[in-house]
């Protein structure tokens, strides 16, 4: 327990005692530096209760506080605001604590599987995939932070219309092109000819149009769909010719997606696909028919109808046997539980499609799986870039490659510029840039909460000043050439040591990165963790400038002073790599 939470629970037994008011929690805050007292305790809600003035409860709290608790020294009260001064040494005992305790986790002995990514396998990642596997990889590492067993996954949509467009168009335009021919990435090569099939469907309408044909007639009959929704039921029905071509070009856009994770630095302990799961998914719905959860129309499709609990009908099945994202969804989800022992589900999945899991979840809950309470998705909000949306069908979206490599560019350019990295060799440059710039971008994506809408900008993301992940960076390696100038070893606490204001204040901040990691678990929240990290930069570099570490005579001084550097550069480490993001020594 940090001190802030020890104070707060003395001050509920006391009021207990003084009021007979049972569990009754007072906000505890902590004081910056230039305010008297260590912690204020405010006592307004006792107001009402006690029909007394807060100074008088003021007076009568603090009084009973330091007669009960050796490590509160002294109080004042301020127009309702009891100010409490700490002993010293539980400053120490609570730095020492917070030392030892480092990285040591308590189990919670439960499982949670966060799915996040599944891409669509007819077009490279792009600038939303980037949030959403930022997102996904984080929660999972904070929540394995929190003590939870964690199992990362994604599944793969590689069946679908989407994807039989890019086939059909590799097909009537590709002259037999890979990407060894073409030395282009596979997802690249598949996405360019998803652009390819919506320039010429487009083209058909146009012409059917012109012919005549109202224009949503002429979506439905352009030639260019009715073969792509032929092929689909080929590939259902197992069409040798298509599966082969649907194999080769899936290949193709794998290993594009697995260098573009690598660079990115995320990773999955399972990984499934659709068009295994959406066969699942058929079997469970042909069992909801059985057991009257769900309804077939004449034409033969199949519906779950959610009217009585304030939504619409649903497809589930088309009329001619094909399966919808519903199907796959529902197959998905019972594999999982069937195959794993876990407790919650987290889909990381944006907040376009909070309709859809909110159907998803309904309906298995009507077809009795109990697990269905433990089914949450992770909406969040989406990326824009400062000149609006982006279309992937249209081949205006950002690719997750090209920003990437952006991002590296910039932060060379920015540190050339600023003459950062000049004492670096070459090699070492190299891998400050990518980190740096890799670092950047997943630090500005992450410290917007999740539910928000964001507007990326490249350029601000690369700063070194401010609330960016280069300046938290570059502070940490400044303690480290800090701690390797003074040859830093770690040993004891010392106990004997008059601790000042700015460094209380660095202590507390320090300590308080557990109860941080908790609360960002429990709301799947990285910006929390993301506005900590900033925060405890800016009090270490507050009190960097105003404590002298090495130039002291005072041998306890020096050593507290590094001690206390030595966690804050762990805690950094940390905190970012809950974030994915790298730390330099150099910078």
């Amino acid at each position: 327990m940090n001190i802030k939470d020890s104070i707060q629970q003395k001050v509920s037994d006391i009021i207990n005692n003084l009021y007979q008011i049972q569990d009754l929690k007072l906000e505890v805050q902590q004081n910056k530096t230039d305010f008297d007292g260590d912690f204020t305790v405010v006592v307004f809600p006792l107001v009402k209760l006690l029909k007394k003035s807060p100074d008088v409860i003021g007076m009568e709290l603090g009084s009973e506080l330091t007669n009960e608790v050796e490590y509160i020294e002294s109080f004042i009260t301020v127009k309702g605001f009891l100010n409490l001064k700490i002993n010293n040494s539980l400053f120490l005992d609570n730095f020492e604590s917070t030392y030892q305790d480092f990285g040591k986790v308590d189990s919670k002995n439960q499982t949670v599987m966060v799915e996040y990514s599944s891409p669509n396998t007819n077009k490279p990642l792009h600038l939303g995939h980037i949030r959403n596997n930022l997102l996904g990889f984080s929660v999972a590492q904070i929540l394995e932070a929190d003590g939870y067993d964690v199992i990362k996954t994604q599944i793969i949509n590689d069946r679908g219309v989407h994807i039989c467009k890019s086939m059909w168009a590799w097909e009537q335009f590709g002259n037999g092109v890979t990407p060894e021919s073409e030395n282009l990435k596979g997802d690249k090569l598949v996405g360019n000819f998803y652009v390819e099939f919506d320039k010429n469907y487009k083209s058909e309408i146009a012409t059917l149009v012109s012919d005549g044909m109202d224009e949503e007639t002429a979506k439905k009959q352009a030639p260019s769909m009715l073969a792509v929704q032929k092929m689909l039921l080929d590939w259902e029905n197992g069409n040798p010719d298509v599966r082969m071509l649907w194999g080769i070009m899936n290949s193709w856009v794998y290993s594009g997606f697995n260098q573009t994770y690598q660079r990115l630095g995320v990773e999955f302990d399972q990984v499934q696909y659709e068009s295994n799961t959406y066969i699942l998914g058929k079997d469970i719905i042909q069992e909801g028919l059985k057991k009257g959860v769900l309804f077939q129309k004449e034409d033969g499709s199949v519906w779950a109808d959610l009217t009585d609990e304030g939504l619409d009908q649903k497809l589930l099945l088309r009329s001619d046997g094909t399966s919808v994202y519903m199907t796959q969804d529902l197959g998905t989800a019972v594999e999982r539980f069937k195959d794993n022992d876990i407790q919650k589900l987290i889909y990381t999945v944006g907040n376009e499609q909070d309709y859809h899991f909110q159907v998803l979840f309904l309906i298995l809950k009507k077809l009795g799986y109990e697990w269905a309470d433990q089914l949450y998705h992770l909406s969040y909000g989406m990326v824009e870039l400062p000149n609006g949306k982006m279309k992937s069908r249209e081949g205006t979206v950002v690719d997750a490659d090209d920003l990437m490599q952006e991002m590296y560019q910039t932060a060379k350019d920015k540190s050339q510029e600023l003459g950062k990295l000049e004492h670096l060799t070459e090699e070492e440059k190299e891998i400050s840039y990518e980190k740096v710039g890799i670092g950047a971008l997943k630090y500005f994506m992450l410290k917007v909460d999740p539910k928000k809408k964001m507007l990326f900008n490249p350029e601000e993301s690369i700063d070194f000043n401010g609330n960016t992940g280069p300046f938290i960076q570059y502070t940490y390696a400044r303690i480290q050439s800090l701690l390797n100038k003074a040859n830093f070893a770690e040993s004891a606490i010392t106990k004997d040591y008059a601790i000042n204001d700015s460094e209380k204040e660095l202590v507390m901040t320090l300590s308080n990165f557990k109860e941080v990691i908790a609360r960002a678990a429990e709301q799947l929240s990285p910006a929390l963790v993301a506005n900590y990290v900033y925060e405890l930069v800016k009090v270490y570099n507050s009190f960097y400038q105003n404590n002298p570490i090495l130039n002291q005579e005072d041998q306890n001084t020096i050593q507290f002073r590094l001690q206390v550097s030595n966690l804050t550069a762990k805690t950094i480490k940390k905190a970012l790599a809950l974030m994915g993001i790298g730390v330099v020594n150099r910078m």
